[in-house]
């Protein structure tokens, strides 16, 4: 069974270092978007970071997952996983966490 995680990506570089990875970054996004493990993804307002929510079958599956991620790789952003457990959705969301 899929568990779900929200992953916030918090940047340690300047915006500058961090937009020399932000293709591989998106690249990296949508290859998990086709393969269904990402739901919804996006940068903070201010701009400091991101946040990521996805499902996998583990904790170690979303961190290597993660591993392979152009800003984590490259060391412009650090990561913190929350797993959770989603006990009420809106409606028209239902779908989206099956």
């Amino acid at each position: 069974m899929d568990q779900h995680f929200i992953v916030l990506l918090t940047y340690v570089r300047p915006l500058e270092d961090v937009d020399i990875y932000l293709q591989g970054h998106r690249d990296f996004l949508q290859k998990y978007y086709k393969s269904g493990h990402l739901i919804v993804s996006g940068p903070q307002i201010p701009r400091t970071g991101g946040l990521i929510m996805m499902r996998a079958q583990s904790l170690a599956e979303v961190e290597s997952i993660m591993a392979e991620d152009p800003f984590t790789k490259n060391k412009v952003a650090t990561i913190q996983v929350i797993q959770f457990r989603a006990s009420d959705f809106a409606e028209d969301f239902a779908k989206v966490m099956a």
